[in-house]
């Protein structure tokens, strides 16, 4: 079996930046290449974008199977299965917390350790992903959000 590198480059999403891809062969179903189709055709995106983002999901999922993808307003992100809590919280918690999980727990007493382990274990995966978002929400401060979010901040000093 070859693997040919494809002259354009894709997208990883856990670095935010372009990389080679390998272009390969495989048989879908009908039913999963119409699937595709309509997800890309509402998405504005290219099959094989769309297709990418699909498998690397299927991949995430099954490495994490308590971590769930839900789409916010500011895009698809990891959260703890049966939560609204995004994993890149509880890790910023934890290392506020000097990486001791007993605080860990203290701080999200009503998550279960099963829940608080699906998202250790997620970050030992995608490190690069949470961290940036860890460092995204740092940026933010009461000033920014006044002038980003005004209407979160009408009458307040």
């Amino acid at each position: 079996m070859r693997f040919f590198p494809a002259r354009n480059r894709g997208w990883d999403m856990r670095r935010g930046a372009a990389m080679p891809t390998l272009q390969k062969s495989l048989r879908l179903s009908e039913g999963i290449v119409r699937e595709i189709d309509d997800i890309a055709k509402r998405a504005k995106k290219d099959f094989t974008a769309v297709t990418n983002e699909l498998l690397e999901e299927a991949i995430k999922a099954h490495r994490s199977p308590d971590i769930i993808y839900s789409e916010g307003v500011s895009g698809k992100k990891a959260r703890i299965a049966g939560t609204g809590i995004e994993v890149w919280e509880v890790i910023a918690v934890y290392k506020s917390s000097g990486q001791t999980f007993k605080r860990l727990q203290l701080s999200y007493h009503w998550l279960s350790e099963r829940q608080l382990k699906a998202a250790l274990g997620y970050y030992s995966f995608y490190s690069e992903e949470i961290d940036a978002l860890i460092a995204e929400n740092e940026q933010w401060t009461l000033k920014s959000i006044r002038q980003k979010y005004p209407f979160l901040t009408a009458g307040k000093p």
